[in-house]
């Protein structure tokens, strides 16, 4: 039941402080960024519905379409969502803690099974190096054939690209595990392998991409993005075995006693 405890109160400190740290480092790196593709996003939409409108050539059948389509546009434009400013900034804030503390359950876990089989407590360099695994599996791996798109970027079809993500963050991970925690040379060669076949499989990606969003401002998206993915793992995984070790002091203290039969 400690270890549990630890892990739980663990992850909630680590994800809490984590989650807050980069909603901060976002409103300078990213947001910025995905509000000036609105601007283009919503300037591209303008000039098509006036492109539309302007022309007067159409038959009745296609001003019924046209009409219907301008319709689903509309309420499309007008479902709910955050307001810009303090409510958009509250949500942003809690996706990412909640994205936090479920990563660091995952982490803590781990650090109660390592401390466990080593007989001694995680240190804060080891949660560094896991939470920089972290980042190569979910950020920087995925990110080589998906690069994070801005608002106005046309992408490949939703579920074709989840599936490729799921893929390739899986075969990191379990690459990287065959690398560094088997230890042996065929182990090695199979997680290279693992490691490369998503993107010797490839990416789903459009044939042609048409957008008025700078490419300039898309490059400076995903270093961006990189880059807070960086801080987030590095944050996270140190930040988790720093809590997990002091939430888990209780059941090393007992342990001892029932070694030498107090």
């Amino acid at each position: 039941m400690n270890a549990f405890r630890a892990i739980v109160f663990a992850a909630v400190v680590a994800g809490l402080a984590t989650g807050l740290a980069v909603t901060v480092i976002q409103q300078f790196g990213t947001v910025p960024l995905i509000l000036k593709a609105e601007v283009y996003e919503k300037a591209a939409a303008d000039h098509h519905a006036d492109a539309s409108a302007g022309s007067g050539s159409m038959t009745v059948g296609h001003a019924h379409d046209h009409a219907e389509a301008g319709a689903a546009h509309e309420h499309a434009a007008e479902a709910w969502e955050p307001r810009d400013g303090l409510e958009r900034n509250a949500y942003t804030a809690g996706a990412n803690v909640l994205t936090a503390i479920g990563f660091a359950l995952v982490l803590a876990a781990l650090f109660a099974v390592r401390g466990g089989s080593a007989g001694q407590a995680v240190s804060w360099h080891e949660g560094l190096v896991w939470g920089l695994a972290g980042f190569l599996v979910f950020t920087l791996a995925p990110g080589l054939g998906l690069p994070p798109e801005l608002p106005g970027v046309p992408a490949a079809p939703l579920l074709s690209r989840q599936i490729w993500w799921v893929m390739a963050a899986a075969a990191t991970a379990a690459g990287l595990g065959l690398i560094f925690l088997r230890a042996t040379a065929p182990a090695a060669i199979a997680g290279l392998i693992l490691v490369m076949l998503p993107h010797v499989i490839g990416a789903p990606e459009l044939e042609s991409v048409v957008t008025n969003v700078p490419s300039s401002l898309s490059h400076q998206f995903v270093v961006a993005v990189a880059l807070t993915g960086l801080v987030f793992w590095s944050l996270l995984g140190a930040l988790t075995s720093i809590a997990f070790a002091y939430f888990d002091q209780p059941s090393a203290e007992v342990a001892p006693a029932r070694l030498t039969g107090a």
